[in-house]
Order: C-alpha cells, then sequence, then structure tokens
C-alpha cells in the first residue's frame, strides 16, 4: 500500500477542474504535442488528472542499431567491480564507522535525488528556502548523477514522452536498457530534440542551482569521492582501500542502482491500481530502497504530488517525512498534494482493480450492488 505523508497542506483539485476547463465528450482539450504523459497539473485533459487521447500507439522503440559509449562501459564495468569487492570488506575488514558512514552517505544522497532533483526541481511538487536548497543542492552533488539541472531537464522529458523514442530510458526497449543500457549508449536524437524543447526557466532562475551547474566538475569529485574517502582514514583511521571500496564505490554503486530500478523495475513489475494503460507500477520494494520513489504507477498518473504516493508509513516513504520535517520549521511549503475525490474518479475510470479502498464495501457502494453480488465459497463468520 503506497505511503503517504501528512495530511494535504494545498489541494489541486481546483487547478485539475481550471486545467480541464470546458471539456467535454464532444469538445476535448487537445495538446499539440505527441505526449504520453503529464508532467504539472495543468498538462491534464480530463477532470481527473489524464490524458484524452489514446496514447498505446505513441509509445514505441524505433529498431536502430545503437552506437556504443565505451567510456561509460568500462567505467560503469569498473565502478560495480569495485562495489562487489566494497561488498566482501564489507564483511571482513571495513570498520563499523565506515560501513555507519558509508549507509548515511547513502541516504543524505538519495535525498539529494528524491527530495531534490526530484520531487523539487524536476515536478515542483513543493518549494524550498535557500538553506533548504542548498543542503539538497549539496546532498545532490554527493549522489553523482548529474547535476540537478540536467537530471530535472531529463526527467521532464521522461514524463511527457514516456516510453517512446523521447523518453532517456525508454522501458519499451527492456529491462537492461531502461536500468543501466541507456547511459551505455548514445542517445536517440528524439531525446536531444524534445530536451530542447522543455521549459527550463524556473530552474534557470535558481541560483543556487546554476551554482551547482557552473561549478559542477569541481564540487562533484570532492563531495562524491575525496571526502568520503578522507573521512574513514582522517576520523578513525581506516584504511585507504576499505575507504575507497567501501565508502565511496559501493555506496555510489548502490545508490546509483536503487535510482536505476525505479527506471526499471517499477516500470515491470507491481500493481496499477490508477492507471492500467501505463507501464509504471506499484513496487513496494523499490519504494523502500529509495525512500518513497516505488510508488511509480500513481506518481506517473499525479506527478505534481510531493508525496509521490497516496496512503501509508513514513517508513515506506522517507522523502516525505524529510519534506514534512522542513516544512514544520517553515523550509518547505507550498505542499502540492491530491484530493481523495480526484484520486477516487482515476481509480474508478483506469485503474487495474486492486485499490484496496474504493472496492468492495466502500461507503459509497449501492446496497442493491451488494446484496446482488455472487460470492463463491462464502463462510458465515
Amino acid at each position: 500500500m503506497p505511503p503517504n505523508a501528512a495530511p494535504a497542506t494545498q489541494s489541486i483539485t481546483d487547478s485539475l477542474i481550471a486545467a480541464a476547463g470546458g471539456i467535454s465528450e464532444g469538445n476535448p482539450k487537445v495538446l499539440t504535442e505527441a505526449t504520453t504523459g503529464v508532467l504539472f497539473e495543468q498538462d491534464a485533459e480530463t477532470i481527473d488528472g489524464g490524458l484524452v487521447k489514446d496514447i498505446e500507439k505513441l509509445k514505441k522503440a524505433e529498431k536502430r542499431k545503437l552506437k556504443l559509449v565505451w567510456r561509460n562501459i568500462i567505467a560503469f564495468g569498473y565502478l560495480h567491480a569495485a562495489a562487489l569487492y566494497g561488498a566482501y570488506l564489507i564483511f571482513t575488514s571495513a570498520k563499523w564507522q565506515t560501513i555507519a558512514f558509508a549507509y548515511a552517505l547513502y541516504v543524505v544522497s538519495g535525498l539529494g535525488i528524491t527530495a531534490g532533483a526530484h520531487r523539487l526541481w524536476a515536478h515542483k511538487s513543493y518549494k524550498a528556502k535557500w538553506p533548504l536548497r542548498l543542503i539538497l543542492m549539496i546532498f545532490n552533488t554527493i549522489a553523482f548523477q548529474d547535476a540537478a539541472f540536467h537530471w530535472a531537464r531529463d526527467h521532464r522529458v521522461h514524463h511527457k514522452y514516456s516510453e517512446t523514442d523521447a523518453d532517456p530510458h525508454n522501458a519499451t526497449r527492456g529491462f537492461f536498457f531502461s536500468h543501466v543500457g541507456w547511459l551505455l549508449c548514445k542517445k536517440h536524437p528524439e531525446v536531444k530534440a524534445k530536451g530542447k524543447g522543455v521549459d527550463l526557466s524556473d530552474l534557470k532562475q535558481d541560483s543556487i542551482l546554476m551554482f551547482q551547474k557552473k561549478y559542477y566538475m569541481l564540487l562533484m569529485p570532492v563531495l562524491c569521492f575525496i571526502l568520503p574517502t578522507m573521512v574513514p582514514m582522517y576520523f578513525w583511521n581506516e584504511t585507504f582501500i576499505n575507504s575507497w571500496f567501501v565508502a565511496t564505490m559501493f555506496r555510489w554503486c548502490f545508490i546509483l542502482n536503487v535510482t536505476w530500478l525505479v527506471n526499471s523495475a517499477a516500470h515491470k513489475f507491481g500493481g496499477k491500481p490508477y492507471d492500467k494503460y501505463i507501464s509504471p507500477s506499484e513496487n513496494m520494494s523499490v519504494a523502500i530502497l529509495a525512500f518513497g520513489e516505488g510508488w511509480h504507477n500513481y506518481h506517473h498518473v499525479f506527478p505534481w504530488d510531493y508525496k509521490t504516493a497516496e496512503f501509508g508509513q513514513y517508513s515506506m516513504n522517507f522523502t516525505t517525512a524529510f519534506i514534512d520535517f522542513f516544512a514544520k520549521i517553515g523550509w518547505a511549503y507550498d505542499m502540492k498534494t491530491v484530493s481523495a475525490d480526484i484520486i477516487k474518479k482515476r481509480v474508478k475510470r483506469t485503474g487495474d482493480g486492486t485499490h484496496e479502498i474504493w472496492g468492495w464495501g466502500d461507503k459509497d457502494q449501492p446496497k442493491e450492488e451488494m446484496e446482488s453480488a455472487v460470492i463463491l465459497n462464502k463462510k458465515d463468520e
């Protein structure tokens, strides 16, 4: 069951209705671009946050010979070999402080992606004052998944053109491609073309984001590689081998693969209680590893929700707990979420029937429907 956060701070029901203003079966709102998904609430064509057009025919992968990028293949090959050795050292020689430090770096770098690059900068699902944006920029740089500006740009393209040739990690090309293969070959020309058309004006106005972008190749090596290796050696006399392969290589490889699982596993395995016509799915395992990013069917239906999910506990959506904490001290605000009424409309219209709330026994279910239902193998309680 997808996790929640705190009660909604700002319902976007009204904005959805306004965005869908004038919609009727005979006169639907039509987007000029061949998009396959919504990015912001104003992109919605229906009152429950969806699109009117049939997107199935748009989802495809052109058959073409991929141009391999051998520099990336060699680099990622070394990274994964080093991470495997790091995993061995965790159980044989690394000090517990080094292991704890690696875990802490995994958490903060993960938040730099989930709360920063993803929910704040890519989706504008909430706003943050400069101290929080500075923290998230530092966390994001530790993660080393490209500057947040470029990450957000590619992610916006991914949502607007999901599972087409314009999608950077097009899941229709298979699990391996959507997981890591997309980084081992040249981008499809459509990715670059559509990326140039995405509005990034809001990102360019963020001075902290632009600072990271300008000095990324100086900041990233220090925060992702140099300091994580030096801290264990200086503060608790760890060996260079353990510091490099555990706190740096294993930790970086692990958070990379967790992030990639959102693009691969969460686009393939799991239920679709909100929209059965799209590939993104509700994947609890990915949600736990990625601090709440695995509730992917909900997220692709309502990508502007700062929780990226509907209900549940913070234990399966740590990022939401993180944002809510900073909301309490005033550093995070204007968190967008979706009303229960809008969610219910979408579940009934496009869900696969696995939603745990609006099913049998719902208070709105007609009594005559319940009385006339055929129940097999019924037992008296």
